[in-house]
């Protein structure tokens, strides 16, 4: 017969299942699993996706005293794009991702890019910047290089900057605030001797006071895109007196980053002819 020893317990199917599960938990909580686990793949950031989770999502937008104008962004994830029907809804203006760091991109840009502009919208490109990867002028070039240019056809917005948060690691690239500002330096200086235009800068508040230290290096060169899913679009960065445009939602209809410039048609068309 087999004996039993005082402070020991026998343990059945369901004490060594229960073991295992623990041993699990401890695997997947172990430092680095988690943020392992849900880091995406290099090449798959989209303007704003971290916007709903840094700084909450509000609205819907409430009225405005100016006239504006709606627009889209666009990206992989959004396929080939349903382009008459956004045009039907009211939508006037699009942003497409070109480029990302110097390693991608975006296979499906010549129908977003081609395509947006066939329907009557006036049209642009974005690269989305990874600053601990490679300088921000060889970034710009690499941008400029695969669709990131412009031209001057009434029709083409000049190139959007959209620096945010690092979707793949440390939220501000492991730069220091003055590295930061002096990368996104780099890049504008060149991307402007590239084109001759100033390069539109996309960005939240809460990323730009965190990661550049509040810089207002930028504010009376480079236009405002601005990233906040509210009723507003809150407090401006520094430097900046107005934005351009305000990425107001990532779940509009059709495509789901939808965006507002703040003028008439007639303001758009003059921000493209520069």
């Amino acid at each position: 017969m087999p004996v039993h020893r005082p402070g020991t317990a026998r343990r059945g199917p369901l004490a060594a299942a229960g073991i295992l599960l623990s041993a699990l938990a401890l695997l997947l909580t172990a430092p680095g699993t988690a943020e392992a686990a849900h880091t995406p793949a290099r090449g798959t950031a989209t303007m704003g996706m971290g916007v709903a989770a840094h700084d909450g999502v509000g609205g819907p937008p409430g009225a405005t005293l100016a006239v504006q104008t709606e627009g889209v962004d666009t990206s992989s994830h959004n396929g080939n794009v349903a382009w008459s029907t956004l045009w039907n809804s009211g939508v006037k203006w699009a942003y497409v991702k070109a480029t990302e760091g110097t390693y991608y991109t975006n296979p499906y840009f010549a129908q977003q890019y081609n395509g947006s502009y066939n329907v009557g919208m006036i049209r642009g490109a974005y690269h989305f910047a990874t600053p601990d990867t490679t300088s921000g002028a060889t970034q710009a070039d690499y941008f400029v290089d695969h669709g990131g240019g412009w031209s001057q056809d009434g029709r083409t917005l000049p190139g959007a900057l959209d620096i945010e948060w690092n979707p793949y690691g440390a939220a501000c690239y492991g730069l220091s605030q003055s590295e930061m500002v002096s990368w996104i330096a780099d890049f504008t200086d060149e991307y402007r001797a590239r084109t001759g235009r100033d390069a539109v800068i996309y960005t939240a508040t809460s990323w730009w006071t965190q990661c550049t230290g509040n810089s207002a290096a930028f504010g009376s060169t480079d236009p405002l895109w601005i990233a906040r899913y509210n009723t507003d679009p809150g407090t401006l960065p520094a430097g900046w007196g107005y934005y351009t445009m305000w990425q107001y939602t990532s779940s509009g209809p059709t495509v789901g980053d939808h965006s507002r410039f703040n003028g008439a048609y007639d303001r758009l068309q003059a921000l493209a002819n520069g």
